[in-house]
């Protein structure tokens, strides 16, 4: 897989929101609301299924590479470039 194919996305995840949402930006990382608690791994798995369908990717091209047990966290979209994550993020 090319460089180009492939993006990193920082994010600050807030569960036990009232709804699913992306609140806004936060020192470079993408604030996101999620409804899920954070136990057993419920808030990731909601993160990487809220992520995929707001970059219209399938779950499987979304990975948490770092902070599975923080709020600050870094996924890794595969299949699709930085610039355009960054276009539809914006």
């Amino acid at each position: 897989m090319a460089a180009d194919d492939q993006a990193l996305l920082k994010v600050h995840v807030l569960p036990r929101g009232s709804k699913n949402e992306v609140t806004g930006r936060r020192e470079g990382a993408i604030c996101i609301k999620l409804t899920a608690p954070p136990v057993e791994n419920a808030a990731n798995k909601a993160l990487i299924e809220f992520v995929a369908d707001l970059l219209g990717v399938r779950k499987s091209q979304v990975e948490i590479v770092s902070g599975h047990k923080s709020r600050e966290k870094t996924l890794r979209i595969s299949g699709i470039g930085q610039g355009e994550v960054d276009g539809r993020l914006d």
